[in-house]
């Protein structure tokens, strides 16, 4: 009963009552009785006696929630997310964990996406406890139907490269610093209507630094801008989102948000969602946002790169293995993509060099996600098929694409312990083509829109293509710290194709072997409060013995980072 967040109320046997009456009792005379027990008995025969439990309070830990639903240092029950603790609307059977489930992102005290908190709690000026929470909900009537909720997100990051993407950047002992700002509005116009603002800045400087680009340096522009009507019909929350906005609504090893760099990716257009108590279903057709224009509020579309698909979660019954009482998500997607220019290209594969194929790319994303928790056992299986066609510029030959992925992720867990440890292997395979043909199907995976960063590779030295994954992962926490360790090692699934970067093919054209080489990594964190967040990661890539001898270098990584919201 410790762990839920909102009052429960329980029914009580005349026994029941006898026993817990004598204990106030005593309790009582004891000079605690009153901190025990929230509610007096009632102790009338011909009323129903209750007593309201309180909460637990929210882990520190979880105010800065990270993407995917397994590996988080504590478990959280559906009441302790939802307000005043947490700050999740009700979204049935999708607050569990993080609640990326219900398709906004994870959120916590704060969410990765700041319009995806419910501060209407606040409506009553008595739920305060927080220096910003009078910032939280700006009465603008006096029936406080109209209301403006203020949010900002500060990082301040450093890190250190040895030897950057494998030695292929001449910039060896790199350190850069960037800062980012995100200032949001949210203005919510009665029961249905929000209009949600929000802009960015982005700076960086450092030493031996390299590729300070619009997603690094940035003056101050235009982030998102969105108008959302809501309706709820019969047990669905329904809404329909327009401008320009995050959108997270996939597995976090698919897309995400461009975590490293200062300026997230951003999509121009519409999305529609339907929220019933256990199956939702969310529609979009995105086009990216253009950062590249470097004066201030000139932002535009990028009609070169398009975001468009289906999705829908089914919250599954529970079922039993063993002891085992398991809640678990079933996630089925069409999430279909169009790449134009360098980010469609296509590497071909000779004895001398790697070069790029520049064209335009449509790709179907078909696959399903199924995962889920018990008391001691999580477990996350993702299969997607890639299909669609690959253009050449300058030519009418047609390409086609197939291609596939395969995630899974298996733990035991011991919360009874005293640093819950979490215990686990990840695994995934991502498919290679045949790099050395111009013609015919391609083969290699593609995940243009950058993936949680700390998924496969803290460095980014390595992405999700042409690559077989086998990791360990080790989590534990204690108090306001949390340490996980993993042991990425990493194969390609051919030899027929290039070894990748986050971002493209590394030119290694006289690397013949399948084995990469071995990337352990740690994440320190400590939930400094509610509002600050300090990380620390440190990772080592050693280069296979053939990799280093077609050219790569093995590398110490150090990043830092430092982040406050309200």
């Amino acid at each position: 009963m410790a762990g839920h967040s909102n009052g429960l109320f329980l029914p009580l046997s005349p026994v029941v009552k006898t026993r817990i009456t004598l204990k106030m009792t005593l309790a009582c005379l004891a000079g605690f009785g009153s901190s025990a027990l929230s509610a007096p008995l009632d102790v009338s025969a011909s009323k129903e006696e209750r007593i309201k439990v309180h909460h637990a309070e929210r882990p520190e830990i979880q105010n800065f929630p990270h993407a995917g639903f397994l590996e988080q240092p504590r478990r959280l029950t559906t009441r302790q997310n939802l307000a005043p603790i947490g700050r999740q609307p009700r979204w049935g059977g999708f607050n569990r964990g993080n609640g990326e489930g219900a398709g906004f992102g994870p959120v916590g005290r704060y969410g990765v996406a700041p319009w995806a908190e419910d501060w209407s709690y606040l409506r009553n000026q008595s739920h305060r406890d927080d220096l910003f929470d009078p910032l939280k909900f700006i009465a603008l009537n006096n029936e406080r139907t109209i209301w403006l909720s203020l949010s900002e997100r500060t990082r301040l990051r450093n890190w250190y490269n040895d030897y950057p993407m494998l030695g292929t950047i001449p910039h060896p002992g790199s350190g850069r610093f960037v800062t980012r700002n995100m200032f949001g509005a949210d203005l919510h116009l009665g029961e249905h209507w929000r209009i949600f603002g929000q802009l960015v800045n982005g700076t960086a400087a450092g030493w031996n630094g390299y590729s300070y680009g619009s997603t690094y340096r940035k003056r101050l522009d235009l982030h998102q801008a969105f108008i959302e009507y809501k309706q709820t019909i019969g047990t669905a929350k329904t809404g329909l989102m327009f401008g320009r906005q995050q959108f997270l609504d996939a597995p976090s090893y698919v897309l995400y948000d461009r975590e490293p760099p200062n300026i997230q990716i951003t999509w121009n257009g519409p999305r529609a969602y339907a929220i019933l108590p256990h199956i939702r279903f969310d529609l979009y057709d995105f086009v990216a946002t253009n950062i590249a224009p470097r004066a201030m509020f000139h932002d535009t579309q990028d009609w070169n790169t398009r975001l468009y698909g289906f999705n829908t979660t089914v919250d599954v019954p529970a079922f039993h293995l063993g002891q085992q009482r398991i809640q678990s998500y079933l996630d089925l997607f069409w999430i279909g993509f169009h790449l134009g220019g360098k980010t469609g290209s296509v590497p071909t594969l000779s004895s001398t060099a790697i070069k790029s194929v520049t064209g335009a790319t449509n790709r179907n994303n078909l696959g399903f996600r199924w995962y889920g928790t018990a008391q001691q056992l999580e477990y996350a299986l993702g299969v997607l098929w890639q299909q669609g066609n690959f253009t050449p510029y300058g030519t009418t030959a047609r390409r086609q694409v197939s291609a596939y992925s395969v995630n899974t992720t298996v733990g035991y867990r011991r919360s009874d312990l005293l640093f819950k440890p979490f215990f686990g292997v990840q695994t995934d395979v991502y498919s290679g083509g045949n790099e050395t043909r111009q013609k015919g199907t391609v083969g290699t995976y593609s995940a243009p829109f950058a993936p949680q960063n700390p998924y496969l590779d803290y460095t980014g030295y390595i992405g999700a293509a042409n690559l077989i994954n086998l990791s360990p992962i080790l989590v534990g926490s204690y108090g306001k710290v949390s340490l996980r360790v993993k042991a990425p090692i990493l194969w390609r699934q051919t030899t027929q194709a290039s070894v990748y970067s986050i971002t493209s093919a590394y030119n290694f054209p006289k690397f013949h072997s399948h084995f990469v080489g071995v990337a352990p990594n740690g994440l320190l964190t400590w939930a400094v409060n509610r509002h600050w967040n300090w990380t620390h990661v440190v990772a080592w890539f050693a280069a296979s013995h053939d990799l280093k001898n077609a050219g790569a270098k093995s590398g110490l990584y150090y990043q830092s980072s430092l982040s406050f919201a309200f």
